[in-house]
């Protein structure tokens, strides 16, 4: 059996600015038709990270390497647009680069091909993220990158959301790279997880995570109310500089398969 082609991986890698360690030695592989996400309180350095990926910013030290003319592409987190401006969806996909068939095409696949005369100011959150992403499918791309695609959306819309980008994947053969700052809705439709706190805490498969005393440290007290899965302790954290603190609790061990 061939094994999924790598589109992007990091080794190693270090962002330093100044006297601060942003993001330290970090690695990052995503595959092709593989849904990965990146998780980790604010301040992490998750954006750090993914911006260092996308080549929108240097790193210290580490090697990158993707695959020969890879095709990105990017959902933000926020879109910021004049108020006062009236643009359509219509315009706004065509101002990224869209042409007509590209965007009907990239408004189906995101079940928003309704909108394409809406204003974008009177969409909900739902739709704008939908939208978003239909822009982030313009290129055809080999991956996705979706930062916080669920970003001001309803619970119900979150869960439909992932499951698009999920069904999505699968169409198209894309590796995603997802950021979140949550991991109890993704978990489904996850692959791989990994965990950013200044370094990488902890990676694998969402259940092993979830069961991984560095999660738990960043994300226990609200994850036991969401999912309910563990009760493990972490080894360490961090100060307000980044800098590694440790400490001595008794762990349990993590569940064998």
């Amino acid at each position: 059996m061939s094994h999924p082609t790598v589109l992007l991986q990091a080794r190693q890698l270090s962002v330093i600015r100044g006297n601060r360690t942003l993001v330290d030695r970090a690695d990052l592989t995503v595959h092709a038709g593989e849904i990965v996400t990146l998780i980790g309180p604010n301040g992490a350095g998750k954006t750090t990270l993914v911006r260092a990926l996308l080549g929108l910013m240097s790193y210290n030290s580490g090697n990158l390497t993707q695959l020969p003319n890879l095709r990105i592409g990017y959902m933000p987190q926020k879109l910021h647009i004049d108020p006062s401006l009236p643009l359509t969806v219509k315009r706004f996909l065509a101002l990224g680069g869209g042409k007509p068939a590209a965007i009907n095409d990239a408004l189906t696949r995101t079940g928003a091909a309704h909108l394409l005369e809406q204003h974008l100011q009177a969409l909900s959150g739902g739709e704008t993220q939908r939208v978003l992403l239909a822009r982030a499918l313009l290129r055809n791309p080999q991956l996705l990158v979706l930062d916080e695609p669920v970003q001001g959306v309803d619970v119900a819309g979150q869960a439909a959301l992932y499951a698009l980008i999920n069904e999505l994947r699968h169409e198209l053969g894309c590796g995603v790279l997802l950021i979140s700052h949550d991991l109890h809705l993704v978990m489904a439709n996850t692959d791989t997880v990994v965990c950013l706190n200044g370094h990488i805490c902890c990676h694998g498969h969402p259940a092993q995570v979830t069961a991984d005393p560095a999660y738990l440290e960043l994300f226990g007290h609200r994850a036991e109310a969401q999912i309910a899965l563990y009760t493990h302790h972490h080894d360490h954290a961090h100060d307000e500089c980044g800098e590694l603190h440790q400490h001595h609790h008794d762990k349990s061990e993590p569940p064998h398969a």
